[in-house]
C-alpha cells in the first residue's frame, strides 16, 4: 500500500518537502525505528482518543508511552482509546497501526508532546507498515500549526 492518499494531498497541499523511507513490514513503533534506522525519539506516532467532546490525536515518540490521566487533566477531558471500527472509518486509507500522526489532514483535533519539538527531524508512517515520510522539525510544525504542544507521555 502507498502513501495514504489524505496525506500525500495534505503535504503537497501545504509545500511541505519531505522524502520517503521504505523499511521492512514492522508491528510496533520501536521496530520501526529499528528498521529504517532511525532513533526512536525522531519517529512521531499516535495514539487516537475520544470523548463527549469529540476525538483527539495525541502524537508522541515512539519511545514514548501516553499518560492519558495526565493528558485528560492538561487538557480538562475524559478522553480514552476509540474503538477500531471508529478508527477504521476515520482513517480510511491507512492501514490499522500505520496511521500518520497529523490530524488536521482528517480533521482530528491534535496535542503533540512537547518532547517531539526538541527533534531536528520528524519521521512518520506514511499509512503502511512499509514507509515512514521524514520532514525536518520545523516543516513538522508547521503542518501542524493548530496543535496543542504539552507534556503528556513518559519515556520507556
Amino acid at each position: 500500500m502507498p502513501m495514504a492518499k489524505v496525506i500525500k494531498q495534505y503535504l503537497d497541499k501545504h509545500g511541505v518537502k519531505y522524502d520517503v523511507i521504505e523499511h521492512a513490514h514492522t508491528s510496533s513503533s520501536m521496530r520501526t525505528a529499528e528498521a529504517a534506522g532511525i532513533p526512536g525519539d525522531q519517529l512521531a506516532k499516535s495514539v487516537v482518543l475520544k470523548d463527549a467532546k469529540g476525538c483527539l490525536m495525541a502524537v508522541l515518540p515512539a519511545t514514548h508511552r501516553l499518560d492519558v490521566e495526565c493528558l485528560n487533566a492538561w487538557l480538562h477531558r475524559k478522553l480514552e482509546l476509540i474503538s477500531e471500527d471508529l478508527l477504521l472509518s476515520l482513517f480510511t486509507d491507512c492501514e490499522p497501526g500505520a496511521i500518520p500522526p497529523v490530524g488536521s489532514a482528517y480533521g482530528v483535533s491534535t496535542a503533540i508532546d512537547e518532547a517531539l519539538d526538541r527533534q531536528s527531524d520528524i519521521y512518520f508512517e506514511a499509512g503502511d507498515h512499509r514507509e515512514l515520510i521524514h520532514v525536518n522539525g520545523a516543516q513538522f510544525a508547521t503542518i501542524e500549526a493548530h496543535a496543542k504542544h504539552g507534556c503528556f507521555s513518559h519515556h520507556v
